[in-house]
């Protein structure tokens, strides 16, 4: 697909309707978006570089959420993140808009994440933790109104949600959070996993059989 033929879609998509009672479908939404993602990628293939740094700002804050929510460690998250669109950059000129390109985007960043959880380097540092849970529970104290007891029961019951999703196997484990986390559908998951959309169905009832267990007390 060439860039003209992108950027007739996206005008296409993007016109006014003829009549103003005609509404644009999600359907039509998304694909404006996917377009504008794939011709800023074009653009870049041809030397643009202001499009490389929309295309960052467009995608790098959702990616570095979820690359910590997988390695739950900010600084290692926002050092993949760069890894990330680095190999974006470097896979410029074999582009081809052939998928969305948020699913080529988030194979990248679960590659990279499970990667680095496999290298055993996942260890946390326990006064970090500590210290966001604090600046945390001051944080929604100050917003919700919570009492300090009420706000230490809630936090209390956070970090054992999160401790329970970073027990999971890897793949699971990144599923439930593109699932619940990110709002993927499941043919979107697939692709960033590389599975069907069976399998997907599969990893997320075991994590959330396994998540409904080792959290029935908090019920």
């Amino acid at each position: 697909m060439s860039l003209e033929h992108i950027r007739t879609a996206a005008a296409a998509v993007q016109s006014p309707q003829p009549s103003p009672d005609e509404r644009v479908s999600p359907d039509m939404t998304a694909l404006a978006s996917l377009e504008r993602d794939a011709e800023l990628m074009l653009r870049i293939r041809e030397g643009d570089q202001a499009s490389f740094s929309l295309l960052l700002e467009r995608h790098r804050l959702p990616v570095i959420h979820f690359l910590y929510r997988m390695v739950q460690n900010q600084a290692v998250a926002e050092e993949l993140a760069q890894e990330v669109f680095l190999r974006v950059y470097r896979s410029r000129d074999t582009y081809a808009p052939t998928a969305k390109f948020t699913t080529w985007l988030f194979r990248i960043a679960t590659h990279l994440a499970l990667n680095w959880i496999r290298d055993g380097k996942n260890e946390k540092s326990q006064e970090s933790l500590d210290a966001e849970i604090a600046e945390g529970a001051t944080r929604q104290v100050a917003d919700r109104g919570r009492t300090v007891e009420q706000e230490m029961l809630y936090q209390a019951r956070l970090g054992e949600v999160r401790q329970a999703i970073e027990n999971l196997p890897a793949k699971q484990k990144s599923a439930v959070l593109m699932h619940k986390y990110e709002e993927m559908e499941y043919s979107q998951i697939a692709g960033v996993l590389n599975c069907s959309e069976s399998a997907v169905k599969s990893l997320l009832f075991r994590a959330y059989e396994t998540l409904r267990s080792r959290l029935a007390h908090m019920a």
